[in-house]
């Protein structure tokens, strides 16, 4: 019977671990290193060196059922602050047409990091972004979200944005929410 009873254990226990996989718990981080400012970022999000100097993270989200392209984060800092909060939630803002081709709602809020408040933003409709910073060729996607952070720590402004397809960025929001709430600037 002992042999039957560690078999009976060793399932219950895996089906569990598997129960509580699914709801998200203990689900694996990374921890990112921005030069300044650090956060956990999930494990699932793919980490990839920065395409150019600006960026001081980039990140890729894999692309849910029906999306056919995966949303992208990237992080850039800014010394001075590149205008502040409300001109750099402008410019995304500027990014997106809602129908009708007006400019979209923006949900924004501020939030607590680990030891700085984050300003959130949320903005959804038709992307039409430069394709790169200057660039007059511009984007055509209807149907995406950014999910926006700004931290001003230390005179540089931290600018983070997860763009992408609406329900692959929506589903990861509430990854996108922790890792707002893991945000820590260096005290230097």
């Amino acid at each position: 019977m002992p042999i039957r009873s560690s078999l009976l254990q060793r399932i219950a226990l895996g089906s569990i671990a598997v129960v509580l996989t699914s709801l998200g718990a203990d689900t694996p981080t990374q921890v990112i290193d921005a030069g300044g400012l650090t956060f956990e970022a999930p494990g699932s999000w793919k980490a990839s060196k920065p395409a150019n100097q600006m960026r001081r993270a980039q990140m890729s989200v894999a692309p849910v059922e029906g999306d056919k392209e995966p949303a992208q984060l990237v992080l850039f800092a800014f010394p001075g602050g590149a205008g502040g909060v409300d001109a750099n939630i402008k410019r995304w803002r500027d990014g997106f047409k809602a129908e009708g081709g007006n400019p979209p709602k923006v949900d924004k809020k501020v939030v607590k990091g680990k030891n700085v408040e984050v300003t959130r933003v949320e903005i959804a409709g038709h992307y039409i972004a430069p394709v790169a910073p200057g660039s007059q060729e511009v984007n055509d996607k209807p149907n995406f979200r950014l999910l926006g952070g700004i931290v001003q720590s230390g005179g540089t402004g931290y600018f983070l944005r997860l763009v992408g397809p609406d329900k692959t960025v929506s589903a990861a929001s509430k990854g996108f929410d922790d890792l707002l709430a893991s945000m820590k600037a260096d005290t230097k």
